[in-house]
């Protein structure tokens, strides 16, 4: 017996993108969480490593989140009218800008952190930096936390007109 899959494979791909779209969430504010608990002064070789695979993770899990955003936006949600007539999508999306913008500032540091490392040693890490990373770390994630409800206001259809 034959099963045709071909009748369901845009229901397959959709819930393919979601997924990934759902775990690059989860991904994102792990990471983040990640940073934000275990980022200290004293860190230590394998601790520094650690803290910037983190931010690895959480740069590749929001290009997901983009990218299969994007997707679900043109192919595989509601379609393209119902998300950009939509003001608290655009709502959702200067929250993701802004929480991609807020991460520059730690990703730039981290990357750097990589210079001390190739030579065997440790970064220099201040308590001023500590306290402004956990700062801009804890407001990525209230805004992050921000995302999935928009999201739900919108899958709803609160804000069209």
């Amino acid at each position: 017996m034959l099963v045709d899959l071909s009748s369901g494979s845009d229901s397959l791909k959709s819930a393919f993108v979601a997924y990934i779209h759902y775990l690059g969430i989860i991904l994102c504010f792990g990471a983040l969480l990640y940073e934000r608990i275990f980022l200290k002064v004293d860190l230590n070789k394998k601790e520094v490593i650690n803290m910037i695979i983190a931010d690895v993770i959480y740069g590749i899990a929001g290009l997901a989140i983009l990218i299969t955003g994007i997707l679900r936006v043109k192919y595989f949600g509601q379609g393209g009218e119902f998300y950009l007539n939509n003001p608290i999508f655009w709502f959702k999306v200067s929250v993701y800008v802004i929480v991609g913008l807020l991460s520059l500032y730690p990703t730039t540091t981290y990357i750097l952190w990589a210079i001390p490392l190739s030579k065997n040693e440790l970064p220099i890490i201040s308590d001023n930096i500590v306290k402004r990373f956990k700062f801009i770390i804890s407001t990525e994630l209230a805004c992050f936390a921000m995302i999935p409800f928009l999201a739900t206001l919108m899958a709803r259809g609160i804000g069209l007109t």
